[in-house]
């Protein structure tokens, strides 16, 4: 945790509902399996996240679209989220993804694509270009980041409060991306907690159950299975198929409906209040992401969605609030201690 500083988790208030974050890594469309390539700029998914604000919509959701440079520099994908944003339907957010994202200086590799890998300079003045590109846009600075794949560095807290950041959501729990040259969450708190230079960022972190049979063993476990033998040996898929240790992403993306609500029962279950429902906004075009690859598995998707807010704002009574709502909840307790 030693690129984060002092790390406070956040005093949420002791009553209310439970709280959901919603948040769309939008960028542009590419090959999951390909190698990163610089001229991978098409943002044709844009014009279709009309299906899931309509889900949105009808749930009183407001999302978190983190946008990256090529949905931020294409005028109608922007515009279309700039009108949303404007109209109080979504917030508009950063999203770097350092291969698509000038000033082109660096080799594009893998351990590049993680932006905290980068020297500090240019991380920072790729975040400030992307920043300035996204205020010119929607005419609001983004104030919201999260790290192209999940990347955050030894030097991002530092730059995310020298630009004026205020909140991140690139911390994925209980995981590792260090055989990819990445960064390690597995040490890091499930709830929202604030950290950074000052300690005024405030992190959200994305939500993760672990509701198999193993119970609270269950993360040490699947921490001790995470390293390249473990997987050579598919031992994390073997313990999930017998309900062992079962780790369920709040996603819609390659998960299905009853598998989010039965992480969310689970962890409701264990005093969790905060959850963070989250994917990528080429799941809606069809051929974008290899969660949809044609029309009716967009349907299915969408419905996806769908059955989980509905579950999650009808059936267990929660609300869904924005990240600065979030925070703001955060502030007033803390403020008070």
């Amino acid at each position: 945790m030693t690129f984060w500083g002092d790390i406070r988790v956040a005093d949420l208030p002791k009553e209310g509902p439970p709280l959901l974050v919603v948040v769309i890594d939008t960028e542009e469309e590419f090959n999951w399996t390909a190698p990163f390539d610089r001229s991978s700029r098409a943002v044709l998914n844009i014009a279709e996240q009309v299906h899931a604000q309509a889900v949105f919509e009808r749930y009183g959701v407001v999302p978190t679209y983190v946008i990256d440079y090529p949905v931020a520099d294409d005028d109608a994908a922007a515009g279309l989220l700039s009108g949303w944003q404007g109209e109080g339907r979504c917030l508009v957010g950063a999203h770097l993804h350092p291969w698509v994202n000038p000033p082109d200086e660096e080799a594009v590799t893998t351990f590049n694509s993680y932006p905290g890998n980068l020297p500090a300079a240019l991380e920072r003045e790729k975040l400030a270009r992307l920043t300035a590109r996204i205020a010119d846009q929607t005419g609001v600075r983004p104030t919201i980041y999260k790290a192209g794949r999940y990347g955050f560095g030894p030097h991002t807290a530092e730059t995310l409060e020298a630009l004026g950041y205020e909140i991140d959501l690139s911390v994925v729990p209980e995981t590792s991306f260090v055989d990819d040259g990445g960064p390690d969450y597995r040490r890091h708190p499930h709830d929202p907690y604030w950290y950074g230079p000052g300690g005024k960022l405030f992190e959200v972190p994305l939500t993760r159950a672990f509701p198999g049979v193993l119970g609270g063993l269950g993360p040490a476990v699947y921490r001790a299975l995470s390293g390249p033998w473990a997987r050579t040996m598919r031992l994390p898929g073997i313990l999930n198929r017998l309900g062992l240790v079962e780790r369920i992403p709040l996603t819609p993306e390659g998960v299905t409906a009853d598998e989010n609500k039965r992480a969310v029962r689970h962890l409701l279950s264990k005093g969790r209040r905060v959850f963070n429902y989250a994917y990528h906004s080429s799941s809606l075009l069809p051929g974008g992401s290899p969660y949809v690859t044609s029309v009716e598995d967009r349907g299915r998707f969408v419905a996806s969605m769908d059955e989980f807010l509905k579950f999650f704002i009808e059936e267990i009574g929660g609300r869904a609030v924005t990240p600065i709502e979030l925070r703001d909840m955060c502030r007033v307790t803390r403020d008070a201690v």
